[in-house]
């Protein structure tokens, strides 16, 4: 029986020295948030590098994916989703062109945002079933808890931003605040992408992880007035160009290579089958379910 995509990434010698930096670099937060939970604070250059030197020199952007897709588990902690949308985030600052000193601070406020969760109870965090409106209205509070941890800190503003509006929404549908557009600090809106990106690729108790195109489908269905366009824009046409010419299999069972992209439906590109037919997405109700 052949390999699965998945099972090939997994068995690879890059994927596993992946995963060694990946448990480093999650320790290293842990260790890192406890030191300013304590009142304490020095400037994070360990962290910084480990999570720099994750994303290699020469490595493309399938195989950087493919790294974050495959390193997942049902009960990912705090620490891994920070660090996981610390490296989204500098990637996406990579494709913006963004200097040095803006990926840096985009990649420090990644691993920072989501601080405030360690306040929360872990029976509330951790819960499987669905939150009372109590529990849900504690889980929302965790960014304005972010903020107020890490506002008295020698940090850049933007940092700070980014830990309290990441769940503002360009239409004012986020909270806590109900910021639009131009009220959200561009490094917020950044966050905000990677956050949601990476929470609907990872696996949960529910569900299993959504694949690439049905969380692009997913940003596409709502997602354009709520992130900003530039933004939202550049991120989609990224990832689905990442996975051009890959196997993937289809909503009714059957498998297709992705052939062509629609820049007006990124989720739906042109297929071929393996029976040589062509197949337009955009005008059937079928999706990619999974890429193999």
């Amino acid at each position: 029986m052949s390999k699965t995509y998945s099972q090939a990434v997994k068995e690879s010698p890059e994927f596993m020295h992946f995963q060694v930096d990946f448990a480093k670099c999650m320790n290293e937060l842990k260790q890192y948030y406890d030191l300013l939970l304590s009142g304490s604070y020095e400037a994070p250059a360990d962290l910084m590098t480990q999570v720099n030197d994750m994303i290699k020199p020469g490595q493309t952007t399938v195989d950087f994916f493919d790294m974050l897709h495959n390193t997942r588990s049902s009960d990912d902690s705090v620490y891994a989703h920070c660090v996981n949308v610390a490296l989204i985030s500098r990637m996406i600052g990579k494709w913006l062109k963004y200097p040095v000193e803006e990926l840096d601070t985009l990649t420090l406020a990644g691993l920072l945002h989501d601080i405030g969760k360690t306040k929360i109870p872990s029976e509330v965090l951790n819960k499987q079933e669905k939150l009372t409106d109590e529990e849900f209205a504690l889980m929302c509070s965790h960014s304005q808890l972010s903020f107020d941890i890490l506002n008295p800190l020698p940090i850049d503003a933007h940092i700070k931003y980014a830990a309290l509006m990441h769940h503002e929404r360009c239409d004012g549908s986020g909270y806590p605040n109900h910021y639009t557009t131009d009220e959200i600090d561009d490094c917020a809106h950044l966050i905000a992408i990677a956050d949601v990106y990476d929470a609907m690729t990872a696996a949960r108790a529910y569900r299993a992880p959504l694949c690439p195109f049905q969380v692009i489908a997913e940003f596409e269905k709502d997602g354009l007035q709520k992130y900003k366009p530039k933004f939202i824009l550049t991120f989609l046409q990224h990832i689905a160009s990442t996975y051009q010419n890959n196997h993937v299999l289809l909503s009714d069972g059957r498998a297709a290579n992705i052939v062509l992209l629609n820049q007006n439906r990124l989720s739906k590109p042109l297929v071929q089958l393996d029976n040589g037919d062509c197949l337009d997405l955009a005008t059937s109700d079928l999706y990619i379910s999974a890429i193999i």
